[in-house]
């Protein structure tokens, strides 16, 4: 069974780092995106380290799956293959947002050794590119919330924690779902609108409630022995 806890630390672990990882890339990083594109490559030590912070999150969410595996599929090993492949999908979908923050610097300092023309295609390029980037990842959070909500489904049927919070994450990622949705639709702005909202009760899942419990009482000890093979 220490394995087991092992295992359920780690997850836990790696829910925390990633979600904070993506907080600091999120709200000291993204900012710079709604500045001119005259602005980027002063700050070019900035964007570098929001690109690694992605590719950092990325490997950490990628990691939560290979991590929860041997657990999820004691109990389904479909749902434990699912999502694992949607997590791959969501980190490779974030990945595109760390490439245009790279592609942005070398723009951006083109730009500036042009004398920064007012009448270019550069600001044009620049928007579609963070357009892009803004819609690559609404993408991964609607693959996010629709592959997790398998994974709460999972948590929850098994008992491997608390029902409860198992239901309260499958809502948190359904409204991560949603939200995705509704943003590339133009219905809500998630990232500095009232749409933020619907993020929250995702984010509570995954930085507080799921990684304590986890961290501190582990799976459900009976449903492992019952389960193991």
């Amino acid at each position: 069974m220490q394995s087991e806890k092992n295992i359920a630390r780690m997850v836990g672990s790696l829910f925390v780092i990633t979600m904070v990882i993506g907080m600091l890339e999120a709200y000291f990083v993204a900012p710079i995106l709604k500045t001119p594109l005259s602005n980027i490559y002063p700050n070019d030590i900035r964007v570098i380290a929001g690109a690694f912070l992605i590719i950092a999150m990325s490997i950490g969410i990628v990691g939560i799956a290979i991590a929860f595996y041997p657990i999820l599929k004691r109990h389904s090993e479909m749902i434990a293959i699912t999502y694992v492949c949607f997590s791959i999908i969501e980190c490779l979908l974030l990945l595109v947002g760390a490439a245009i923050y790279f592609f942005l610097i070398g723009l951006s300092q083109t730009y500036i050794n042009t004398g920064t023309p007012e009448a270019s295609y550069f600001p044009v390029i620049s928007g579609l590119a963070i357009k892009m980037r803004c819609v690559s990842y609404q993408m991964a959070m609607i693959i996010l919330g629709f592959g997790s909500m398998f994974l709460c489904y999972l948590l929850f049927q098994a008992k491997l924690i608390p029902r409860i919070l198992a239901a309260w994450g499958f809502v948190g990622y359904a409204l991560l779902f949603a939200s995705g949705v509704l943003d590339i639709l133009g219905a809500v702005d998630t990232v500095y609108g009232a749409g933020a909202m619907l993020y929250i009760p995702g984010r509570l899942w995954e930085l507080i409630l799921c990684p304590m419990w986890l961290m501190i009482k582990g799976f459900n000890s009976t449903t492992l022995s019952r389960n193991n093979v």
